[in-house]
């Protein structure tokens, strides 16, 4: 838990934060610039047509892993992360293990075979970060969304996932290099 000292009389001047471990850490959190345009502060939300989110939570943070029992390890030793599902999607070429956290999940991802997209991607990139999960209501209708707002998909139609979801995946070339996936329970 972190203990925070700011100084209350001036807005930018730096705080500390002090971790459980006694370490200390200064930031400076600046308040955002106002635009030229509205002369209002910039970062504020802007007005939409649609504004109802097809986002309903994060599903899922997946990392692909070379070893997935030592990545089930590592989280367990770690932090006492468990496995609450494991699968094997034969169409994916995967195998995944869902570790729980809150509501949402850290998926483990491992090729089960050379031709696999995760395969492919650990050997350009290595380990690491690979997509983000977002829950929706109705798959269809978000990729439909994102489709009419100039979005490139890598599923044409949404799909069966794991855990009996229908799954589709967005480019990450027009979603600023996020690789996401939409996931209806």
């Amino acid at each position: 838990m972190a203990t925070f000292r700011k100084n209350p009389h001036v807005d930018d001047e730096p705080f500390t934060a002090e971790t459980a471990t006694g370490h200390l850490v200064t930031a400076k959190v600046n308040p955002p610039e106002p635009t030229a345009a509205t002369d209002e502060p910039a970062g504020e939300p802007e007005e939409s047509a649609n504004t109802e989110s097809l986002l309903t939570e994060i599903d899922h943070v997946a990392i692909a892993v070379n070893d997935l029992g030592d990545a089930i390890d590592f989280y367990r030793e770690s932090f006492g992360a468990i496995v609450e599902h494991r699968e094997v999607v034969e169409s994916d070429g995967v195998e995944e293990a869902l570790l729980r956290v809150a509501d949402s999940y850290i998926q483990l991802l491992t090729p089960t075979r050379d031709d696999s997209p995760v395969a492919k991607y650990l050997e350009k990139k290595g380990e690491g970060l690979h997509h983000v999960g977002y829950r929706v209501d109705d798959c269809a209708a978000a990729l439909d969304a994102y489709l009419a707002a100039g979005g490139r998909s890598i599923d044409e139609k949404p799909r069966p996932g794991s855990r009996n979801t229908t799954v589709a995946f967005l480019h990450p070339k027009t979603s600023f290099g996020t690789l996401i996936e939409l996931v209806q329970e």
